[in-house]
């Protein structure tokens, strides 16, 4: 059975990658409760038959689980295209990435840049940016990918483009909203045609062939700042999609750096107020490198553990019991609630609760928060 430990990669078998894909893609299913099912069930395939019986006991009766046959148009999709579907722990995948709370299971990749230099930064910023902005992101990316740098942003018009643009050469990173074979916006297929011949990598958690929606912007970003040593800002009006990405840095204990700007313009407004919030007032390449050069030493010595497919944990179902659902439902309401308060109020083994918890989720009526807490839906 394949098993990570410390400094030892993970390498999936194609019935494993198979059975991995078709859990992510299952119903209610994201990252958290991949890692939940996969820790208690000891397998994807395990988890897989489990699924529906734990969402009948959630109170919902029909659950979709992927088929198999869908996972499989999936990966042949994805194979087609050029790209590759790696798995959290194996080589090809980013390792800051592997640092964030509930990293995605599966990555999507394709170029010839390997994703697992750990000396990344973003840079990213306004999609109307001024041509002063452009260049910035211009000067920025070029003297940080001559320092050894990968450059991560999002694909987007203005600030993003102009990064990727000047990292062609030194490596570039597109993390993409929707399928790895959409490019968004359609104008950029021919800076994705340069990342392809250079030293560029396209990078998704999204099925091939999903057209990017507004929900799937932020998941994006958080992707970003999670495969970044730190995220550099340059020119971002005040509710941006940059700053929500610099928003995920900080929760990822990643570094924030601003350009200042004219506070006469509006697209330096957000910049700015990171900067009074504690970002980095930047004004060259020098003082992103001076911050980054300790966690570049710390990342490439830090060894990571992964949860990886194992021997099952022991279920206690004799706790398993109706009335210790109701005390649950009871419990748990709209506010977010701490697990671990959880458990000292219901007094009920650890795996029995994570097994309740699990049942709501795929049943629709858990959502679980960052911090480790949980609360009812509707």
């Amino acid at each position: 059975m394949t098993t990570a430990t410390a400094g030892r990669a993970l390498v999936l078998n194609d019935a494993q990658r198979l059975a991995w894909l078709r859990l992510i893609r299952s119903e209610n299913v994201g990252p958290r409760t991949f890692r939940q099912l996969l820790n208690h069930f000891g397998s994807a395939e395990n988890a897989l038959k489990a699924l529906p019986e734990l969402s009948k006991r959630g109170g919902k009766a029909a659950y979709k689980v992927c088929p198999t046959d869908r996972a499989e148009a999936e990966l042949e999709a994805a194979r087609r295209f050029g790209a590759r579907i790696v798995a959290l722990g194996e080589p090809d995948y980013p390792p800051n990435l592997r640092r964030i709370d509930a990293p995605p299971p599966l990555l999507t990749l394709k170029g010839p840049l390997n994703a697992s230099s750990p000396r990344t930064i973003a840079i990213i910023g306004a999609r109307n940016c001024s041509l002063a902005g452009s260049k910035l992101a211009t000067t920025f990316a070029e003297e940080l990918g001559r320092h050894g740098y990968v450059i991560v942003s999002g694909l987007a018009r203005g600030i993003d483009t102009a990064a990727h643009k000047a990292s062609l050469r030194t490596g570039s990173i597109a993390v993409f909203a929707g399928g790895i074979d959409v490019i968004y916006p359609h104008e950029n297929r021919v800076l994705v045609s340069h990342l392809m011949d250079e030293s560029g990598l396209l990078a998704t958690e999204m099925p091939t062939g999903l057209k990017p929606r507004a929900r799937d912007f932020p998941r994006r970003n958080r992707l970003i700042s999670g495969m970044s040593l730190g995220v550099l800002v340059i020119e971002a009006a005040s509710r941006s999609g940059s700053l929500h990405t610099a928003r995920f840095a900080l929760e990822q204990n990643r570094e924030v750096f601003a350009v200042p700007g004219s506070p006469l313009d509006p697209r330096s407004e957000g910049a700015n107020r990171l900067i009074q919030q504690g970002a980095a007032l930047t004004i060259d390449a020098d003082d992103i490198l001076q911050v980054l050069e300790t966690q570049n030493q710390l990342s490439l010595t830090t060894q990571f553990d992964e949860p990886m497919e194992s021997t099952p944990n022991d279920i206690p179902y004799n706790e398993l019991t109706q009335d210790n659902r109701q005390r649950l439902l009871y419990a748990l309401g709209p506010t977010p609630t701490d697990v671990d308060e959880l458990l000292r109020f219901l007094e009920i083994p650890a795996p029995a609760l994570q097994i309740m918890l699990l049942e709501l989720e795929l049943a629709g009526r858990l959502e679980r928060h960052r911090g480790n807490k949980v609360s009812l839906v509707g």
